[in-house]
């Protein structure tokens, strides 16, 4: 809400009046936020770099608070948050979150809240979090683009005298670990003709050592187009448009989440296919998966630094996560050192279908029976 707000005007603009000051410019200014952080991204001309930094500066120096605009953002996110109730991918999602995370951790709540929490909110509720979260002690400054360093010093010098440090206490996060044992959860919508299925368990923050080459190791068996997870459920059986897996990482939690949109009578096939190509990947780690991934990870690089938004992702990474400015290229050398048996060894540390959350979102009237062949237990409701 705070980063929405930021958006809409400032002390001495209105929403308009901002928005065609930044329009004059041809540039586009836009704070949003995420699970850890909030941010600003600026695209501008390089001959406008120093009125559009200015604009910038006014905007999160100076927040005006529109009691019009916090109304309507307020508004914005209820209405989604009420259409998102029918909304088997969201409801399979959140439901995941909560068991991953446990119901009374920040991160189990989606970062748009809840309809509860969103009508609670008060503007001078925004005012204090601004007042108490926002400070330089704990930001970053990115820029990618045809400037010189004594340029963004020049523009960018008068943010840094007016904006005050301040100390930010950040809460922290207890993460649960991995269920002992695997279990099956149903989250019913009466009728679907599609079940949504998703698979997780607590990974790895992206600060760990060990996260890149967890990445890598799931590359094959479900992180491309081409893993194997997509090719037997889209490409041989035709259950879905897509399935995927992927292990993501923030700087204080990481996941690993495996899910895919499937035709409702072949619920139990699809969750029963995620899980045996899991565990038959913990088994066998053929030189062919090897070699596919050397090769689409390494030519991948490549797109790492094709435009200046590339770029600017680079240095996010680097910043975030105290990276040194090589990182790639150790990355890359860790891909061009792979192995069956070094991938195997971090597939069968970081990769156990036997120790996750198995979530389905569907028609519970033919599929929740039918999912206790799963071999995972009796599926659990979920009343809410």
């Amino acid at each position: 809400m705070v980063a929405s707000l930021m958006n809409e005007g400032t002390k001495n603009r209105t929403p308009e009046e901002l928005e065609d000051a930044i329009g004059l410019l041809g540039a586009s200014i836009r704070f949003s936020s995420d699970d850890e952080d909030i941010s600003v991204s600026v695209s501008t001309l390089s001959k406008n770099f120093n009125k559009t930094i200015a604009l910038v500066e006014e905007m999160l120096l100076e927040p005006r608070w529109d009691e019009e605009q916090f109304s309507l953002a307020k508004s914005r996110i209820i209405n989604t948050l009420k259409r998102n109730k029918a909304n088997p991918s969201y409801l399979a999602s959140t439901t995941l979150n909560k068991l991953l995370f446990g119901k009374d951790n920040i991160l189990s709540v989606e970062s748009s809240g809840t309809e509860e929490s969103v009508t609670s909110i008060t503007i001078d509720d925004l005012k204090v979090f601004y007042e108490k979260y926002l400070s330089p002690t704990t930001a970053k400054l990115l820029v990618t683009g045809n400037v010189t360093q004594q340029q963004v010093e020049t523009a960018f010098a008068g943010l840094s005298q007016k904006w005050q440090p301040k100390e930010v206490i950040l809460p922290e996060w207890n993460i649960p670990p991995a269920p002992e044992k695997s279990e099956i959860y149903f989250v019913d919508v009466p009728g679907a003709k599609q079940s949504v299925i998703y698979i997780g368990a607590p990974s790895l923050p992206r600060t760990n050592s060990d996260f890149y080459p967890a990445y890598v190791a799931n590359y094959k068996l479900g992180g491309s187009f081409n893993g194997l997870f997509n090719l037997i459920l889209r490409e041989e059986k035709g259950f879905t448009y897509g399935a995927r897996s992927n292990i993501s990482g923030a700087r204080n939690y990481g996941t690993f989440i495996a899910s895919s949109m499937v035709r409702t009578n072949s619920t139990l096939e699809s969750v029963t296919i995620f899980k045996t190509e899991m565990e038959k990947y913990r088994k066998n780690m053929p030189q062919e998966y090897i070699d596919f991934t050397k090769d689409a990870l390494i030519k991948g690089n490549a797109l790492k630094f094709e435009t200046i938004g590339d770029l600017l992702g680079v240095l996010g990474t680097m910043a975030s996560y105290d990276l040194p400015a090589d990182y790639i290229k150790s990355e890359e050398a860790y891909v061009k050192g792979l192995t069956p048996d070094n991938q195997l060894e971090i597939v069968k540390k970081y990769i156990d279908p036997s120790r996750m959350y198995y979530v389905v979102a569907g028609d519970a009237t033919t599929q929740l029976k039918e999912l206790e062949k799963a071999g995972l237990g009796k599926p659990i409701l979920v009343k809410d």
